[in-house]
């Protein structure tokens, strides 16, 4: 293939989590295949702005430079956090493999769990989804804005700033600080942002043998949930700052789907599942994104000014 005597190039965002689990990625792609891969870090527009993600636009604001690289042949291949990708496609790009999923849910930083926080704590996130489910379950709670990266926000706690932080369990395994966690949150409890816990590994579409190779990684069950989990936000309009939490696993080769869009300040919440065939997880995301439209989910979408 062409580039064979060669690493592939591996580009991905320059943060430890990103390094972190791109470079889980080389090694898993090394064992599998024999190929050599390096990292090459690029600094996205979201690594550089201070702006609240929302503000800045969300959707793509951590993949845009990666893609840039990868159709202009600096890089060959790219891993995101899939929950960041935007849910519409770009013209020669190809999503190549997303590799078996880590741990979904999100996890309460702090002293104690979310339920022995004392009235009135400051809890920091920077995810409209977390705000509105937070609410929901505390509304006492002083939910604040934040950004930063992973040990800077577990920093905040660490220094008194906050009281607790919510980050996604996969990112915090991946930087070795489970020892953060005071309380992971159950599905039932807060659903994740969609596709999150999940890698995606992109290359050029022209790239016939990249994609063939990065399939090596691939995992069916993975790809059918987040698509199911993202189809949703799709037919819902909304980018991945949008207050929509989805999961989805399989179960005795049925596919389990539930979703929720929820009012920024907590009042209401509508939450629905839906189950069927993996093969059809486009349609079970489709439907039930309708389902919730029917229910007036497109009301609760946007942060109040």
């Amino acid at each position: 293939m062409t580039g064979a005597r060669r690493p592939l190039r591996l580009g991905t965002r320059k943060s430890l989590m990103a390094m972190t689990q791109s470079q889980g990625v080389a090694n898993a792609l090394t064992q599998h295949t024999g190929h050599a891969v390096e990292l090459v870090g690029v600094t996205t527009h979201g690594d550089v702005s201070k702006a609240l993600l929302a503000q800045i636009g969300g959707t793509g604001v951590f993949v845009n430079e990666l893609r840039d690289k990868l159709l202009s042949g600096e890089v060959d291949f790219a891993v995101h956090s899939l929950k960041d990708l935007p849910t519409t496609a770009t013209p020669g790009i190809a999503l190549a493999a997303t590799p078996a999923r880590d741990d979904a849910r999100d996890a309460l930083c702090g002293p104690v769990k979310l339920a022995d926080l004392p009235h009135g704590a400051r809890v920091g996130t920077g995810s409209p989804r977390r705000v509105a489910q937070l609410r929901a379950l505390r509304p006492d709670l002083d939910v604040v804005p934040i950004r930063g990266n992973a040990p800077t926000r577990l920093g905040k706690v660490t220094d008194g700033e906050l009281d607790a932080v919510v980050l996604a369990h996969a990112g915090l395994r991946r930087i070795r600080r489970l020892d953060a966690i005071a309380e992971v949150f159950d599905p039932d409890q807060m659903l994740p942002a969609p596709g999150q816990g999940s890698l995606a590994l992109e290359c050029r579409a022209d790239r016939t043998d990249l994609i063939e190779l990065l399939g090596a990684l691939d995992d069916p069950m993975t790809r059918a949930a987040v698509t199911a989990e993202r189809m949703v936000l799709t037919v819902l309009e909304g980018g991945c700052s949008a207050p929509v939490g989805t999961y989805a696993a399989e179960v005795d080769e049925t596919l389990h789907l539930t979703a929720t869009v929820a009012a920024y300040d907590g009042s209401r919440q509508i939450r629905m599942s839906a189950s069927g065939h993996p093969d059809s997880a486009k349609q079970i995301g489709r439907d039930l994104a309708d389902r919730l439209l029917g229910q007036g989910a497109d009301q609760l979408m946007g942060e109040p000014d």
